[in-house]
């Protein structure tokens, strides 16, 4: 059995590293996690089903491992899947092994967490966190079930090895998938405030009191941080003098 944890919002990218991964490796069957499903939109679900099965993703979840929505399903899933698979040897002892794997920052840590959490009432295994990069090598199995006994193991991010143009680095860069000082938070900040207006995305305009859309980055973040209380004040040196400005 194969479990990928990945986030909804960069299906495609993750679709095509797991269509890769699943033929050099030779990894069957699989269930394809759509992790983090309360940060997307879900009327497009239906869509991005068809899409998938049409590449050969029959099995597929959407989960959200904070509030461990559908994760209770995960473990029903894997047994039935390896237990229907020719290559399942049922004369052995049931013990499963699932690798998991997606891009960076999908919450594939999150997840096993998440499952430990429901099936064994146990606390965190893996490192957690808000960035790429946290989980840096293939941990020890670590158990998520105990009937059936199941363990998954955590291993880091990966990537294509080429991302294909500058568009699709700055999805990822949104998405977590690469850290952002690669990229440049003000670089993409500007892309993101790009992205909203295109899409006529424009809930931003009325949640910081902007009274309109506008595409000067550097006006948005100021009013951002004026709703937000980040600004701060700072001695500017003249030639009449020091005095205090905000900034």
């Amino acid at each position: 059995g194969e479990l990928v944890g990945r986030r909804f919002c960069s299906a495609r990218q993750g679709s095509l590293l797991f269509g890769f991964l699943s033929e050099a490796l030779g990894i069957r069957p699989h269930l394809l996690v759509l992790n983090k499903m309360d940060l997307a939109d879900l009327t497009g679900q239906a869509r991005i089903l068809e899409r998938l099965e049409q590449e050969g993703h029959k099995n597929v979840l959407f989960t959200n491992s904070i509030n461990d929505e559908n994760v209770k399903k995960i473990v029903p899933l894997i047994t039935d899947l390896v237990s229907s698979s020719p290559r399942y040897q049922r004369a052995e002892n049931v013990e499963y092994i699932i690798m998991v794997m997606g891009v960076p920052n999908v919450g594939k840590s999150s997840l096993i967490n998440s499952m430990r959490r429901l099936h064994l009432k146990k606390g965190k295994a893996s490192r957690v966190g808000a960035e790429p990069g946290i989980t840096r090598a293939v941990l020890t199995r670590i158990q998520v079930s105990e009937r059936p006994i199941m363990y998954l193991l955590d291993t880091p991010g990966v990537l294509s090895p080429r991302i294909e143009n500058v568009e699709t680095g700055m999805k990822l860069a949104l998405c977590g998938a690469i850290r952002d000082h690669l990229v440049g938070e003000g670089v993409m900040a500007d892309y993101l405030l790009y992205t909203l207006n295109k899409q006529q995305q424009l809930s931003y305009v009325e949640h910081y009191g902007l009274g309109e859309p506008c595409d000067d980055i550097e006006s948005v973040l100021k009013r951002v941080a004026m709703k937000l209380g980040r600004t701060q004040k700072v001695k500017v040196f003249t030639g009449t003098g020091e005095r205090t400005a905000g900034q």
